[in-house]
């Protein structure tokens, strides 16, 4: 079996950015997203990367990408759990099955994934698993709510994992970066203006972070000064402060 880096998400963005970081490294890449040609491109432009076009917001994705893997012959090292996207707006007028995509890519497949790399990494003593989480993960957040609980679940999972791979020779950590430049804002529905253009930081900075943390197998990994004092200070103001406080951002 060969071993790989399996990017989700890397049509765009961090996933990108993540996938030509690792390419440096030397790593040999799976790239998964649902945009072929785009992901083509990366591939091509990468040299030594395999693009595998697949919607894993539809529940059976995880399968086909699996099964996809087994038939090159290839075995996860690296997992870097980046898809996922969020929705700005009141939670009873958004658009249901929309929300639910969201739980079900930011959640669902990101812990299908989670389960079917771990069991081989055990066996091998050794691997390695990113989740991309989001600062969003230590408060809940009014007018984002559904996006806000995601994260949440993420960084509860990470820090789990960590704690159970450990002594297995695995390395997990949750990156957690605040507003970054990438398309996100866009398809939330709140790019081109206001806190989160002002504050984002460049996705080279925050991949390059988040890999760092991982190298150290550190469990949470919050890029940033403001964002690391802004999830730092969600543990001692009252939780009615920090939902109110949340909810204000306008984004």
């Amino acid at each position: 079996m060969n071993k790989v880096a399996l990017v989700t998400g890397a049509s765009a963005g961090l996933g990108v950015e993540f996938a030509r970081q690792l390419s440096k490294r030397g790593h040999k890449l799976v790239l998964v997203a649902r945009r072929k040609e785009r992901l083509q491109e990366i591939a091509r432009e990468l040299g030594n990367a395999r693009a595998v076009a697949i919607d894993l917001s539809i529940k059976s994705s995880t399968s086909k990408l699996l099964a996809d893997l087994e038939a090159n012959g290839e075995t996860v090292d690296l997992l870097v759990n980046n898809a996922g996207f969020g929705l700005i707006g009141r939670f009873a007028e958004l658009d249901p099955k929309r929300q639910r995509q969201m739980i079900d890519l930011n959640i669902g497949t990101l812990t299908d994934l989670c389960r079917a790399v771990a069991p081989a990494m055990i066996a091998r003593k050794s691997g390695a698993i990113l989740n991309v989480a989001s600062t969003a993960a230590f408060q809940p957040g009014p007018n984002m709510a559904v996006y806000f609980a995601t994260k949440a679940f993420v960084l509860s999972l990470s820090e789990a994992l960590h704690e159970e791979l450990k002594p297995h020779g695995i390395k997990v950590s949750c990156l957690c970066p605040g507003p970054t430049r990438t398309e996100f804002g866009e398809v939330a529905g709140f790019g081109g203006s206001g806190a989160f253009d002002r504050l984002a930081m460049g996705a080279a900075e925050v991949v390059e972070t988040g890999l760092k943390g991982l190298d150290r197998n550190k469990a949470v990994v919050i890029t940033g000064l403001v964002n690391k004092l802004g999830a730092i200070s969600t543990r001692f103001a009252p939780r009615s402060t920090v939902r109110k406080i949340a909810g204000a951002i306008k984004y």
